[in-house]
């Protein structure tokens, strides 16, 4: 998968729930798609336009999670390294 494509953007919304079937048919009626879908990417697009505030906080949070997880992930790997290289040096010196 290529890092700059979500195949998740060109799925078809499935209107199942009440919030979905208005988003769905919000989304519908601004767009007007030709084949009469609407896709996650057209929601987020018209979101970005419409209500750009809930995108961003969306986004940051996103980021914020990830940028942590990051952090734990560097943490985790220099604990393991550590470990690793402490068991090298003592099966050397034995």
């Amino acid at each position: 998968m290529d890092l700059g494509e979500n195949p998740t953007l060109n799925e078809e919304v499935e209107s199942d729930n009440e919030l979905k079937t208005w988003l769905v048919n919000y989304v519908g009626a601004k767009i007007k798609p030709e084949n009469g879908q609407v896709t996650v990417e057209n929601i987020v697009e018209v979101m970005a336009e419409d209500f750009p505030d809930f995108l961003m906080a969306v986004a940051e949070e996103n980021w914020i999670r990830g940028y942590h997880q990051a952090l734990v992930d560097v943490e985790e790997g220099a604990k393991l390294r550590e470990q690793e290289l402490s068991s090298k040096y003592q099966e050397v010196s034995e």
